[in-house]
């Protein structure tokens, strides 16, 4: 017996992942409360106060340990969606694979679930083993078993400001690497965006894949296929926001991920500038997400596929198309093609069309029609996205920024822009002033001929 006890105590020595639950301090794990949504932390302490365990989890957990600020605050707990909708006025139950629920505090949402089993033979899954329906409610130890790595596992209670630690990811934190909870095999058979998350989650931290949780990356990518698409661009959207876009791109191409996900990305990224156009169009987004600011998705993917949109207008054209409807045949036939496997909403996918139709009106200035066109909800996403283009060499930069300085400027100053223009010979057509356009009558207004059935304006 007594040598027994010698090997368990040698054993949690050296191998601290079998060790149990940890209690962290506020000054080792070093999260400043100041710093936690106060929706997140009344959630907490409602349920708290009815009896009920809840923390905050996850990723608002991960990055407050590192420094960085959270997007969003999630709370776990053992009570029931029902118990929790029960608690607040504004909250209500979504989800199919598994039920959650949004507590909603103005424009902050604050996403609540319920401990959740370990998978089990009776859940419903795909041929590939693809967790279908997940709502197997269990402890808060179990929780903890199924979350995916030991670094999302993180559970902070904002009343005693400790971190609980049930596979010291913690550690795994500080030193920077990303460890799958359990088989690394089977927990992505289970839901095959790990593989994605893995990858967004080590670029992010700027560290590594546990060599375990990676070994399987390449041979399971074909997996990401059986991804519901709505899933897949929700996911291919956090990866492209996360502030590391194009690490996490070229990183998904060493790791043999990127199939499935966007099709047409090899085939822009071997197109001559077509890497160059996307690492601009990646870059504004990092700046724009390290410093705060928002970022479109429209603008984003528009980015994206701008090159082969592009390249397929240029055949369209060399067969005879006309350059408009060229253009619309080429964004249909991309969009087409791309929406198969990545659902683009089409919220989106019509912003980006407009963004697309507009770059040809950008080669003539012509006053009137620069009216209608500063009426447009995207013109200053085209006139930014044409910024993008003058920068990766595809459309002049004086021009570009004459649209810029009109896209900043008042209605003043736009008048007086588009009158010195009128002044000017026109582009392309030789020198010379512009025609004086013909003033408008100022008499009385005709009186219109009654044409019996016909209406009378």
């Amino acid at each position: 017996m007594i040598t027994d006890t010698i090997k368990r105590f040698v054993g949690q020595l050296f191998n601290p992942k079998k060790q149990g639950v940890q209690h962290i301090g506020r000054e080792k794990h070093g999260i400043d409360r100041r710093n936690v949504s106060r929706h997140a932390i009344k959630v907490c302490e409602v349920l708290q106060h009815e009896g009920y365990q809840a923390y905050i989890v996850g990723g608002a957990v991960r990055d407050l340990i590192v420094g960085l600020e959270p997007k969003d605050f999630d709370v776990a707990t053992n009570a029931t969606p029902e118990q929790v909708r029960a608690l607040f006025r504004r909250a209500r139950i979504i989800g199919r694979r598994f039920q959650l629920v949004h507590v909603v505090f103005g424009q902050e949402i604050i996403e609540t679930s319920t401990f959740r089993a370990p998978a089990s033979e009776t859940q419903s899954t795909d041929d590939h083993g693809r967790i279908l329906r997940d709502n197997e409610f269990g402890t808060h130890e179990q929780d903890a078993v199924r979350r995916d790595f030991t670094i999302n596992a993180l559970y902070y209670d904002p009343t005693s400001e400790q971190v609980i630690d049930y596979h010291q990811g913690v550690d795994d934190l500080k030193k920077r690497v990303v460890r799958m909870i359990g088989d690394p095999a089977t927990r992505y058979r289970e839901d095959p965006v790990r593989m994605l998350r893995a990858v967004r989650f080590a670029v992010k931290l700027n560290g590594t894949i546990d060599p375990a949780s990676k070994e399987p990356l390449l041979s399971m990518a074909g997996l990401i296929e059986n991804v519901p698409s709505s899933r897949l661009f929700d996911e291919m959207l956090k990866l492209l926001t996360c502030g590391h876009a194009m690490d996490c791109l070229q990183q998904l191409r060493q790791d043999g991920l990127h199939h499935g996900m966007l099709p047409l990305l090899d085939v822009v990224l071997e197109q001559p500038g077509g890497e160059e156009f996307i690492e601009l169009a990646l870059d504004r987004t990092d700046h724009r997400v390290r410093s705060g600011k928002t970022v479109s998705p429209s603008f984003l993917f528009a980015a994206l596929l701008w090159q082969e949109v592009d390249l397929q207008w240029k055949k369209l054209i060399k067969q005879g198309e006309t350059g408009i409807p060229g253009l619309m045949q080429a964004a249909d036939a991309v969009l087409e093609k791309q929406t198969k496997t990545l659902a683009i909403q089409k919220r989106f996918s019509s912003d980006m069309r407009e963004i697309w139709f507009m770059q040809p009106r950008f080669d003539k200035r012509l006053p009137k029609s620069i009216w209608r066109m500063l009426e447009q909800p995207r013109f200053r996403a085209a006139v930014d996205f044409l910024q993008l283009r003058a920068a990766a060499g595809q459309f002049d930069s004086v021009l570009a920024q004459w649209w810029m300085d009109l896209a900043n400027a008042d209605d003043d100053t736009r008048a007086t822009m588009l009158d010195d223009l009128s002044k000017l010979p026109r582009e392309g057509s030789g020198t010379g002033p512009r025609p004086r356009t013909r003033k408008r009558r100022t008499g009385p207004p005709r009186v219109p001929v009654d044409h019996g059935n016909a209406p009378t304006i």
